[in-house]
């Protein structure tokens, strides 16, 4: 599946700071919207390290109510987690009728990384496919809804931007020794991603893989993909999209605060 993906999709970054606001104030009404009528929401962001998955969740989430929403950045499991079943702490972060809830990496890292890693057994890693769907499957029927993104680049495109971030004396520190050993692994990597499409990816928790080669276009990806399930699962009660664009002074400033992370991640995704 993932060597079919088209990873030349571009976008530029001026079509994207235009397209921005519009698509932020969209997002905004849609997440009040689902806040008044009690729907729930779950959005995850897998992908390659690099990839430009925080970006995405910055820009994601800068305009919305900081009330509406949570946002949690997933760590291997502490001692005492581990003395419960695995998705136990997963299940204490389940969203509240209307409450949308953003994953950095989630409950998938039982079948990437600890299974790459072998700090489970095979048994284990097998069973958390099946654990995984039950469990999206209870939050779909209680009225959740989930979206799970994949952010895509190739291995010659994370070497390139894990060299620009060792070079730059402001990013270097985000840059470890893990993420060039994973590095190495990429193909095998690529093996455990595609049988986690095949066990995971369903009508009710669907994968959408991002082609992020582009940081723009990814974001602009993201925020369609968004906007258009919650329309979908809000039906009539969708807001009527607004016929004024967002152009107040904070959303500006806004838009200016990412600039400076889109010419860096220009910087990284210029041609050799």
């Amino acid at each position: 599946m993932l060597e079919n993906i088209n990873l030349e999709k571009k976008l530029s970054r001026e079509e994207y700071k235009r397209m921005l606001p519009s698509l932020q104030m969209r997002l905004y009404e849609l997440e009040k919207a689902c806040w008044d009528q009690g729907v729930p929401s779950v959005i995850v962001f897998e992908g390659w390290d690099g990839s430009g998955k925080g970006t995405a969740i910055s820009a994601l989430s800068q305009r919305l109510d900081p009330r509406g929403f949570r946002m949690y950045s997933t760590q291997s499991p502490r001692a005492y987690e581990q003395q419960h079943p695995w998705l136990w702490r997963f299940w204490l972060k389940v969203p509240s009728r209307g409450e949308m809830l953003i994953f950095d990496h989630s409950w998938y890292g039982r079948m990437l990384g600890e299974r790459i890693n072998r700090s489970i057994s095979e048994k284990e890693w097998r069973r958390a496919g099946r654990d995984i769907v039950d469990f999206e499957r209870m939050l779909a029927d209680d009225g959740t809804s989930i979206l799970k993104f994949f952010f895509h680049i190739s291995k010659k495109e994370q070497k390139k931007r894990f060299k620009a971030m060792e070079a730059d004396p402001l990013e270097s520190w985000r840059l470890s020794k893990e993420d060039w050993e994973r590095h190495k692994l990429y193909d095998e990597y690529v093996g455990a991603i595609e049988e986690m499409f095949e066990q995971t990816d369903t009508e009710y928790a669907p994968w959408v893989i991002v082609e992020a080669t582009s940081t723009p276009f990814a974001c602009r990806k993201v925020f369609e993909t968004v906007i258009a399930s919650l329309e979908r699962r809000l039906g009539a009660g969708a807001p009527p999209k607004s016929d004024q664009l967002a152009n107040d002074a904070d959303l500006r400033e806004v838009m200016e605060s990412l600039e400076g992370q889109d010419a860096r991640d220009s910087r990284s995704n210029a041609p050799a």
